[in-house]
């Protein structure tokens, strides 16, 4: 199993709820892709224009394929939350997001083929970024990170992305059972992804 048949398969699962685009840029670098999910949610007395409160959540999601995982690419996931996800997909350069944020869930998924060292897996444990906007009134962004090994088979995350481990775990089953693949549904029905 190689990181790009793993990514193909998790992609596909990540494609039901999230926009998937392939390839991403970020500074001029590339990345085999970037998923993103909104959610509106309102509530209203009997008509719309009623409406008493809504709230939008969303997901940004990075995968990023390595070798090996070294301090470098944590200190890379790090910038990318603090220099792009966060202050250009979340505030869109503004002060504030939009009204009616709630939450901004920045995802980097880490798709690697050798196992961890004991120094890379606490620093994925410990990978923390929260950032609040009017004391929450405006909502809040909140980093997840979750690091797959492919020659070991284990998933690592920080706290605020452990709910993700399941999906990834399964994903192991799926890629070697060679269920078709994110690339092969998308032929199949003649879609292209997303484009930046």
């Amino acid at each position: 199993m190689n990181t790009g048949d793993y990514l193909d398969h998790l992609l596909r699962k990540y494609s039901g709820t999230f926009d998937i685009y392939q390839p991403y840029v970020i500074h001029g670098k590339e990345y085999p892709a970037y998923g993103y999910f909104f959610s509106h949610v309102e509530k209203y007395v009997l008509v719309r224009e009623a409406n008493m409160w809504s709230s939008d959540s969303y997901e940004h999601i990075l995968f990023i394929e390595a070798e090996e995982v070294i301090p470098a690419l944590i200190e890379e996931a790090y910038e990318i939350v603090r220099e792009y996800m966060e202050p250009v997909l979340v505030r869109k350069g503004e002060d504030l997001p939009a009204p009616g944020h709630m939450y901004s869930y920045l995802t980097i998924s880490i798709i690697a083929q050798k196992p961890l060292s004991k120094e890379m897996r606490k620093a994925v444990k410990h990978f923390k970024f929260e950032k609040g906007y009017r004391f929450n009134m405006r909502g809040f962004s909140q980093a997840h990170i979750i690091c797959t090994t492919l020659e070991d088979e284990k998933v690592y995350t920080n706290y605020a992305g452990s709910k993700s481990a399941k999906l990834y775990k399964q994903n192991f089953k799926d890629t070697k059972e060679g269920k078709p693949g994110f690339r092969q549904i998308m032929e199949e029905q003649k879609i292209e992804p997303f484009h930046q």
